[in-house]
């Protein structure tokens, strides 16, 4: 692969390596960090990329070099809800997390974890088992889903349900969306970006957030590249439709876990 085509290769993973490092950090300006560390690895050596798979993995392999180098570390929070989360992600089993991240949300295979996260398939795969078992062991809560199509609207409430959590309600609209979000505060809020009366799901989540405070948001769209522009702050978990069953519950289990996270400024 020449240079122009490796850098144009890892220019368009580029968006998702944030995606994943603010997921897994809880940041969007930590996750950043990693991810311009991790293009500033390569630009010095192009050869850390290469001997892999496909330069994508390579890509997730130098940041996991460096995450791992650096002792995988969280930023010390004071507010209650980060303190929080920061005490449950010292609990998780080492590299499970990340192990989880890579296969539900990336959709990289079980294979391609292993090669990025240096290790062997089947250790992969116990550690995708592992965080999904502690982490939906740990914290249940209230889901408000904000989703106009009521086929997904109810597959939704059925995997949420299916963790242990709530469901506060479904909406179709943005003032819908509002009003639920006041009569059974949510403390997680999976939505669309583009519902029923041509509203938008992303400045409902934005009234919620501005009269409830932080919390935990995601979004789930057939328009993932309206949001992963870099030109403003991006959700730490966005899913693109068609989904899997198992990003939904990888994400749930995620953005609940770890129970405040910045999302969407509009």
């Amino acid at each position: 692969m020449t240079k122009a085509d490796l850098s144009q290769t890892i220019g368009a993973a580029l968006p998702y390596l944030r995606r994943y490092a603010r997921a897994l950090t809880g940041s969007q300006a930590t996750g950043d960090n990693y991810a311009a560390a991790t293009l500033e690895a390569i630009l010095t050596d192009r050869e850390a990329v290469a001997g892999t798979s496909d330069p994508k993995v390579g890509l997730f392999k130098v940041f996991h070099g460096i995450w791992v180098s650096t002792g995988a570390p969280v930023v010390e929070e004071t507010t209650a809800p980060r303190a929080a989360a920061q005490a449950r992600l010292s609990s998780l089993t080492a590299n499970s997390r990340e192990a989880l991240l890579l296969y539900t949300i990336e959709d990289f295979s079980l294979e391609q974890v292993g090669e990025i996260m240096q290790m062997d398939t089947d250790e992969a795969s116990q550690l995708v088992s592992l965080a999904r078992q502690e982490m939906a062991d740990m914290v249940s809560g209230r889901v408000l889903i904000i989703e106009d199509e009521a086929i997904i609207a109810m597959d939704l409430e059925s995997i949420v349900a299916d963790l242990g959590h709530r469901v506060t309600g479904v909406a179709r609209t943005r003032d819908a969306a509002v009003d639920l979000a006041k009569k059974d505060t949510p403390d997680l809020v999976l939505a669309d970006i583009q519902l029923a009366d041509n509203s938008s799901g992303i400045d409902a989540v934005n009234d919620i957030l501005g009269e409830l405070g932080d919390r935990p948001v995601i979004f789930i769209t057939a328009f993932p590249e309206r949001l992963l522009t870099g030109e403003r702050p991006e959700p730490a978990f966005l899913i693109s439709k068609p989904y899997s069953e198992d990003q939904v519950r990888s994400a749930v289990s995620q953005a609940m876990f770890f129970s405040s996270t910045e999302t969407l400024k509009a």
